[in-house]
């Protein structure tokens, strides 16, 4: 059985960073398509940053040019670094492989820009 574990979320004022990580249990991170994820109160969960096997990187144009995905297949763990945070990246972040059918989710972790 697959474990996803996130951390790495906080408290930050806009214009801020932070970086995620994506502890993964039961599965090889370095074989699969990985995604991080975000999730506003009455919203849907959204993708917002895609990790293929082959090392190539998606994003929507909302997070285009400020959040980076990235592996480490050592440790076996997902990152993803978010620079030039505003407001409106305020949410739960969540990371699964990008394929169906996905892992359960993990609980996330919680991101909060405000000033």
């Amino acid at each position: 059985q697959v474990h996803l574990v996130e951390s790495g979320g906080g408290l930050v004022q806009p214009g801020g960073s932070l970086r995620l990580s994506c502890t993964v249990s039961g599965a090889s991170v370095s074989i699969h398509d990985m995604g991080w994820y975000r999730q506003a109160p009455g919203n849907q969960r959204n993708l917002v940053a895609r990790l293929t096997r082959s090392g190539y990187t998606v994003y929507p144009d909302s997070v285009k040019g400020r959040f980076t995905i990235s592996r480490d297949n050592a440790k076996n763990v997902v990152y993803l670094q978010m620079n030039g945070l505003k407001p409106e990246d305020t949410a739960v972040y969540y990371c699964n492989k990008d394929s169906s059918p996905r892992w359960g989710w993990g609980q996330g972790t919680q991101v909060t820009v405000s000033s």
